[in-house]
């Protein structure tokens, strides 16, 4: 397995379509003022979270279970920016539409402006013909509210081929979080 280059993940963008939309520079500034970097980076690609957010909320007084998630313990927020409280997290999605290569896989982690903050970007990885928009999770580690920002970068994802296809793809495994369009709940 090899790292990919930023000419590699423009190539692949340009003639396959892998990131939707696709940005192939590094972006820092827009109308004139600085935001958290997306776009193209020398081995990566920075992803943005778009305006829609699933807030955790305790109102509730639920379990949180991943076999028996119950919806009811978000709040849907559509905003440019999320507060999330503290000890608390969020789930929203990227802007960008992915559809993986099935020699592909892909690592992703969270930028380090957000890590400097407390703030943790969680996505696992993206495997060989997975394709739609990525569900994001934050989680507010501190002890005050935490602020992310709409259609500004989150996270980097790190591409590696493979010099070989792999057997089966989660495609052809069905794999339950395949086309994803919105924020994704956990699904069993």
């Amino acid at each position: 397995m090899t790292i990919k280059s930023d000419r590699w993940i423009r190539k692949m963008a340009r003639e396959h379509g892998m990131i939707e939309p696709f940005e192939p520079n590094q972006i820092k500034q827009k109308d004139g003022h600085s935001i958290v970097s997306y776009g193209t980076s020398s081995y990566g690609y920075d992803i943005r979270c778009s305006d829609e957010f699933k807030l955790f909320t305790n109102l509730n007084s639920t379990i949180v279970d991943p076999k028996r998630f119950d919806s009811n313990s978000f709040v849907d927020v559509k905003s440019d920016i999320c507060i999330i409280p503290p000890n608390s997290f969020a789930l929203a999605r990227t802007v960008e539409y992915f559809r993986i290569p099935r020699n592909v896989l892909t690592i992703c982690l969270g930028k380090s402006t957000y890590a400097r903050c407390g703030i943790i970007v969680n996505v696992t990885p993206f495997e060989p013909e997975w394709e739609g928009f990525v569900t994001l999770e934050f989680s507010n580690t501190t002890p005050l509210p935490a602020k992310i920002y709409a259609n500004e970068g989150v996270a980097q994802v790190i591409f590696f081929e493979s010099d070989e296809v792999c057997e089966t793809s989660y495609k052809d495994r069905n794999g339950k979080y395949q086309f994803q369009q919105g924020v994704t709940l956990p699904k069993i």
